[in-house]
């Protein structure tokens, strides 16, 4: 089994390099690729941020890329629930935090407003609270 990087993913849903995206192409079509879940939370900055995709865009390339047979993401429920909570609204790097952490009784953080106000909207689990300062 191979694992692959945030560029081999990039140049596969991007396919935007004359050299680097038909190489891409072959290398998530052949044997099983192993995809880090750091390498799922890059891929999403990367395409936001250097790209500028909208969420609803990413989110399709999320959803293909776990739906690939070939493919195994690393704590794939955790990436799945995670998918589902950003396609809600939530920051996807929160919503990844949130899911890794779902044993524990809640995830504390400072971000009152977007990672703490999001997740109780959408009454996700654990809980996120902001410590007394």
């Amino acid at each position: 089994m191979r694992a692959v990087d945030t560029n081999i993913l990039t140049r596969y849903f991007r396919q935007d390099d004359s050299r680097q995206s038909p190489a891409a192409l072959r290398v998530m079509a052949g044997r099983a690729v192993f995809c880090p879940k750091t390498v799922v939370l890059e891929f999403e900055w990367v395409m936001r941020h250097v790209y500028r995709h909208l969420p609803a865009d990413i989110a399709r390339c999320l959803n293909t890329l776990l739906n690939l047979p070939n493919v195994i993401i690393e704590d794939e429920q955790q990436v799945m629930d995670a998918l589902r909570s950003y396609e809600r609204g939530m920051d996807f790097a929160d919503a990844l935090h949130l899911a890794a952490s779902h044993d524990c009784e809640d995830l504390v953080t400072f971000d009152a407003r977007r990672f703490a106000g999001r997740a109780r909207r959408l009454a996700l689990k654990p809980p996120v609270a902001v410590p007394a300062i």
